[in-house]
């Protein structure tokens, strides 16, 4: 790497997003690590990141079709609230309109966990899941999309203000990594080449 100039993206602080010590009712893992799907719309995986600007933090929540591992929904915000992840699953359900029976997972965060995200899933038939207290592994398949989005979009850039992550994003994620980003997990294929065939 040093002969050819290549340097390592190297792992930014830790921040952590999920809050976890609340009153609400904590769903069971229905995926138990399994992240495989045999269609699309069988399994959604959801979570929240975080992002510096000038201005402060962004946050941004994504759901992902396990499926194709394609971002279906997605939001930014300068609070980490319940209103954050609802836009993220209302864009993903006005997308996909899901089947009846399709698991929902997240981690144990209070976004989640709320009455009003909650009545949300079941008014649309979604099962919600949960992953186990403090294991990232339960939800590795979005941990592994925003690994991929720092070292490809967010460390490689000094953010001024929200709106600028917010107009990179929709071009990362609806320009790159649905349309065109080639997937190891899809046989060398895009999230958007690899539901074209299934279709």
């Amino acid at each position: 790497m040093r002969d050819n100039g290549i340097q390592a993206l190297r792992s930014r602080k830790f921040k952590r997003t999920t809050d976890s010590n609340h009153s609400f009712n904590i769903a069971h893992n229905l995926l138990s690590q399994d992240f495989s799907a045999p269609a699309p719309n069988q399994k959604w995986a959801g979570d929240i990141t975080y992002i510096w600007t000038r201005e402060g933090w962004a946050y941004l929540s994504v759901i992902i079709d396990l499926y194709s591992r394609r971002v279906i929904g997605w939001a930014i915000s300068n609070r980490m609230k319940q209103d954050l992840a609802l836009r993220a699953l209302d864009m993903a359900i006005a997308l996909r309109r899901p089947p009846p029976g399709c698991i929902h997972h997240t981690d144990r965060g209070a976004q989640y966990c709320a009455h009003e995200y909650q009545k949300r899933l079941r008014r649309h038939k979604l099962l919600p899941s949960m992953s186990g207290k403090g294991n990232c592994y339960d939800n590795s398949a979005v941990e592994s999309f925003f690994k991929s989005l720092n070292a490809e979009l967010i460390w490689r850039n000094t953010w001024q203000t929200r709106r600028d992550v917010e107009v990179a994003m929709f071009e990362y994620i609806n320009g790159f990594y649905n349309p065109r980003r080639r997937h190891s997990a899809l046989d060398g294929k895009s999230p958007l080449a690899f539901e074209k065939i299934a279709a």
